[in-house]
């Protein structure tokens, strides 16, 4: 029965901090009965007041995504990361391998290097991007992230704004391919290529492409951050973490 209750209290206060975070504080004193922030521990309650639960979870949205731009931003954020590390896309296989046997397989390797660098340098700018589209957030997205595990925030802002976010972000990494000579290093190859015998320009979006692979990284990252302040009191490196998710 004990175990029944504390299940039951958690579902209700998880649900309490996604209203807040979705809301704001000063929506929620507006909108949320002052009941819902009574906490049973075991045989007892406690009550969280409504600015220390919003504080908290701002507090674990700056924590993770802090982490998760510091993470991918980093030189070998995307290089040295296998889990999100960018690869050759495959309309350019038959090409880097006809290169390879051509002795420009060291040309063929920067230019996948050159990918992940862009992604490296344009996730640094990505916190501003995330912040700006997690306040669009409505009371609708509640239930989802409610019912969900231990990504579901990341999950379903993922849901509901992957196409909104590519779009913001796409000119952010065309800027830095950019820089990092991405763009010259790929119409080298393509030229070297196309002068072989019996092949054909091979059609990509170059931009599209790199762009896609830095945000899959940047949630996967950003998910792999929610599940440790759920589940790692170490995670919770601030005492309103600790206060707030420790319940």
């Amino acid at each position: 029965m004990t175990r029944q209750i504390g299940r039951e209290s958690r579902r209700a206060f998880l649900l309490v901090l996604a209203l807040v975070m979705i809301c704001g504080p000063a929506a929620g004193a507006a909108g949320l009965d002052e009941s819902l922030f009574r906490i049973r521990q075991g045989g007892g309650a406690e009550t969280l007041d409504e600015s220390t639960v919003a504080s908290g979870l701002k507090d674990a949205l700056r924590v993770g995504a802090e982490r998760a731009v510091a993470s991918t931003s980093q030189a070998d954020g995307f290089w040295g990361n296998e889990l999100i590390r960018i690869g050759l896309p495959q309309q350019l296989q038959p090409m880097a391998g006809a290169l390879r046997a051509t002795g420009l397989g060291g040309q063929v390797d920067a230019l996948e290097m050159a990918m992940n660098r862009a992604a490296e340098q344009a996730a640094g700018e990505a916190k501003d991007v995330f912040w700006d589209a997690i306040t669009g957030m409505t009371l609708a997205d509640a239930n989802a992230i409610y019912r969900g595990g231990d990504t579901a925030a990341t999950d379903y802002f993922r849901g509901r704004t992957e196409k909104t976010l590519r779009d913001r972000f796409r000119p952010v990494v065309a800027e830095k391919m950019s820089g990092v000579g991405l763009y010259q290093l790929y119409n080298q190859l393509v030229g070297s290529y196309t002068a072989l015998p019996f092949v054909s320009k091979p059609s990509l979006d170059l931009e599209g492409y790199v762009s896609d692979r830095a945000l899959d990284g940047l949630f996967t990252v950003l998910a792999e951050e929610e599940s440790l302040i759920r589940q790692n009191p170490l995670a919770r490196s601030t005492d309103l973490l600790q206060k707030v998710f420790g319940r």
